[in-house]
């Protein structure tokens, strides 16, 4: 049996689990057999997906099963993503419930990678936003094509990790960064916000790598871009973390792509939205949507 909710379709035998382990073969169907346990349930300010153009200031509810279809080395949060446990489940209208009851006007589904749960993430955001609250799913774009034609309606804002080029994705993810940069394209064509996120190892993300990175994003439409600083984990836990010089170094290098709106993470640097018209800056939290000093539109929902 094909599992569809990444671009690997798993043909996935009887008794047998796919490369996620989240998805297995019974009695010839594909069922999810740890559907709605979660392992977080944890409220965030939306700035931490990273969404710095979408309603910044405002909290979201997060909610995470575990597990991944990716093999990031560098994992931060290899925990969830490589761990099954016994966990409590979770109702869809509980979530939905607690979202309202407190206030917040989203979901988040973030931490590990909500792809391999998106049968209980669906339900969720249908749910969701039928009592007016918005979604957001932190995702590493790896979609099949079906699977982005089941999300992307029920999506209001996506972050996407591109990770790094081609040769990164072999070597560090066993995986491949072809259908992440096809599902960025799409999303990026579409009504929904979209962020994207590359973290940044010194001497392995090169100059190079950066500048060829910010000509596909610009080209793809994408219109903010988060780099972060690395820190040692997982199976690079003896790696130097990246150094702030370094970091400045490829934010200088990521500029020249022309992407309007770009940030560096995990730093000591703060830096603020620059209006690509007048290239004053532009507090995010105290506009409507338009540079106060030249009128001209700020990409995002504010």
């Amino acid at each position: 049996m094909i599992c569809d909710f990444c671009y690997r379709h798993c043909d996935i035998k009887e008794g047998n689990f796919g490369v996620c382990e989240s998805r297995m073969c019974k009695n010839g169907q594909i069922i999810s057999p740890y559907y709605g346990a979660l392992c977080a349930i944890a409220i965030d300010p939306v700035e931490k997906k990273p969404l710095y153009h979408y309603h910044p200031g405002k909290k979201t509810v997060s909610i995470a099963q575990e597990r991944c279809n990716f093999f990031c080395s560098f994992c931060q949060n290899h925990t969830i993503s490589r761990h099954h446990r016994m966990r409590e489940k979770v109702a869809e209208d509980d979530i939905v419930s607690y979202a309202i009851q407190r206030g917040f006007p989203s979901v988040s589904y973030t931490y590990s990678e909500p792809l391999v749960w998106q049968d209980y993430m669906l339900s969720v955001s249908k749910k969701a936003k039928a009592k007016g609250l918005e979604n957001i799913m932190v995702s590493n774009g790896s979609f099949s094509d079906e699977s982005l034609e089941r999300i992307l309606p029920l999506i209001d804002a996506f972050n996407i990790d591109l990770k790094g080029d081609e040769a990164f994705y072999r070597t560090f993810i066993k995986a491949s960064s072809d259908p992440v940069r096809a599902s960025i394209r799409r999303i990026a064509g579409s009504s929904a916000h979209l962020e994207v996120t590359t973290m940044v190892i010194e001497d392995i993300h090169t100059p190079n790598m950066i500048s060829e990175l910010g000509s596909f994003l610009r080209e793809a439409g994408v219109k903010v871009w988060h780099l972060t600083r690395f820190f040692p984990s997982y199976l690079l836990s003896d790696r130097k973390e990246t150094s702030e010089s370094y970091l400045m170094k490829i934010y200088e290098v990521a500029r020249e792509s022309g992407i309007p709106y770009i940030y560096r993470g995990n730093t000591a640097f703060h830096d603020e939205a620059i209006c690509p018209s007048c290239g004053k800056r532009v507090d995010r939290y105290r506009i409507n949507g338009k540079c106060p000093n030249c009128g001209e539109l700020i990409y995002g929902k504010f």
